[in-house]
């Protein structure tokens, strides 16, 4: 990083947050009134001056997260992918959820039904934070940042200390990009340092906010969110554990297969995906047992950051001391800077006696394989798991896991069927969220289309002439959006 990367990510002082707050208000006004089309079109010239700057901004990622080039160069494809996908969704007008019941006299409720038009609009400034694991797709132009200007809100963006002079490069790129295609300024701003994220998110002229990152550290937030005077929405990604169940019949005709894909998922990134399969229950002395203990685990990788690798170590050295649990397989040296991978074995008895300390996460190469007796355990071992982002099953078709399916649909937002859960595809029926603690809002997801909703809220105008509407809302529809009378579109 050089001198004045340096300087520029020293923490926000107050007075400069009050400038940046105080800049955010109108221009997200002035943002939410520009037509969902021009906002796409300033979506598609960030994403085209990222897409420009890679050969820059890759190197940089590099030297402060220690990610591989090809990984990350995929990272910031998936990230200028995001915003212009939400250009797409903003020229489609779908996401405004148009809904209009004309005046109608003979409502069947007994008394006359007045005009009512109902749609969503722009929350106002909000403040989102930066993920570790994740510099360019969870960061500074990620995929909170993209849906909420997609939704017609000013962002602060509060950088991730793993990757400041990241951040303050991509943040420049993005507000230069912003201010070159006419967007408002103080439409979007990085800020820097704990205070200045708590202070912002405290602050009344911010609507919401965005965490992706620890259970400790989304709890905080979002308890400082809902104390506020005036509570606001918080929308967190916490944690995960990501079991995978495996029945008999699957373990017994997949062996090799699932194995393999196993230990790809759960070190892809060295381990350090929010959805990495933190746990594989199967049965007991079964051919994947013997094939895990016999495998041929990943090289050591260094982890992001020195605060990663001491909480990894720490959580490592607490589930291999725990009484109920063996070594399974284990590199040379586990506790190192870079770490060897490890996998760890108990069975779904003992995980049932203690699933608090059991079904921690540990977030690096770790995972746990659980081993069960009977397949009636599967769904025992399923109910004591809290809140996930992902759940998995592998079975044959012929199986009757639908108990099993059944308990995961409750406890997870995402379930898949003989797939590993590491890479959350960007589209339109994503859903990347779960019951608490894997978020802190079950119903919303912080990955795909859906995203946008998160930064909006209903609004319904009632009795209005067609000229004091949004024009979304007028029965000659200006904007080409979709409108849906009476329950039905049109």
């Amino acid at each position: 990083m050089t001198m004045d990367q340096m300087s520029a990510t020293e923490a926000t002082t107050p007075e400069h947050l009050e400038t940046l707050l105080a800049a955010a208000e109108p221009a997200s006004r002035a943002w939410a009134a520009a037509t969902p089309v021009r906002r796409a079109e300033v979506l598609d010239v960030v994403a085209q001056a990222l897409d420009g700057a890679a050969d820059e901004l890759v190197p940089l990622a590099m030297s402060e997260t220690h990610l591989a080039e090809g990984r990350l160069r995929g990272e910031l494809k998936r990230t200028t992918f995001q915003l212009r996908l939400f250009g797409e969704v903003l020229r489609d007008g779908h996401y405004l959820d148009v809904r209009i019941d004309p005046a109608d006299a003979d409502w069947p409720m007994g008394v006359p039904r007045p005009d009512l038009r109902r749609w969503k609009e722009a929350l106002g400034p909000v403040v989102v934070f930066a993920a570790s694991n994740f510099p360019f797709a969870f960061s500074v132009a990620g995929g909170d940042t993209a849906s909420a200007l997609a939704a017609g809100n000013a962002v602060l963006l509060k950088a991730h200390p793993g990757h400041a002079g990241l951040s303050h490069r991509t943040g420049q790129i993005l507000t230069e990009s912003l201010r070159a295609a006419g967007a408002p300024d103080g439409l979007f701003a990085v800020i820097y340092g704990r205070e200045a994220g708590t202070t912002a998110l405290k602050d009344s002229r911010v609507k919401a906010g965005g965490f992706t990152g620890s259970i400790p550290g989304g709890r905080a937030l979002f308890d400082l969110a809902t104390s506020r005077p005036d509570p606001i929405p918080f929308y967190g990604e916490l944690g995960s554990n990501n079991p995978v169940f495996v029945t008999a019949g699957a373990a017994a005709s997949r062996t090799n297969e699932i194995a393999e894909g196993f230990l790809s998922s759960a070190t892809m990134g060295a381990g350090q995906f929010c959805t990495k399969p933190g746990t594989l229950v199967v049965p007991a002395g079964s051919g994947l047992v013997d094939r895990l203990r016999g495998a041929a685990l990943a090289e050591p990788a260094t982890l992001l950051n020195e605060r990663i690798q001491e909480g990894y170590t720490h959580v490592l050295e607490q589930l291999s001391g725990h009484p109920a649990i063996d070594v399974l397989a284990q590199g040379d040296d586990p506790l190192a800077d870079p770490p060897s991978p490890t996998l760890l074995r108990t069975t779904a008895e003992d995980m049932l006696a203690d699933p608090d300390a059991l079904q921690r996460e540990c977030f690096g190469p770790t995972a746990l394989v659980v081993e069960y007796s009977d397949e009636s355990q599967l769904v025992e071992v399923a109910e004591s798991f809290e809140g996930q982002l992902t759940a998995t099953v592998f079975a044959a078709e012929d199986e009757d896991v639908r108990d099993l399916v059944t308990v995961l649909a409750r406890k997870a937002g995402r379930v898949l069927w003989g797939q590993w859960p590491t890479g959350v595809s960007v589209t339109y029926a994503q859903q990347h969220g779960g019951p608490y603690p894997a978020t802190t809002a079950v119903g919303f997801t912080s990955v795909g289309t859906a995203a946008i909703e998160r930064w909006l809220r209903p609004v319904a105008y009632q009795g209005f002439p067609q000229a004091q509407l949004p024009e979304a809302l007028r029965d000659e529809n200006p904007l080409d959006i979709p409108q849906t009378v009476n329950g039905r579109t049109r």
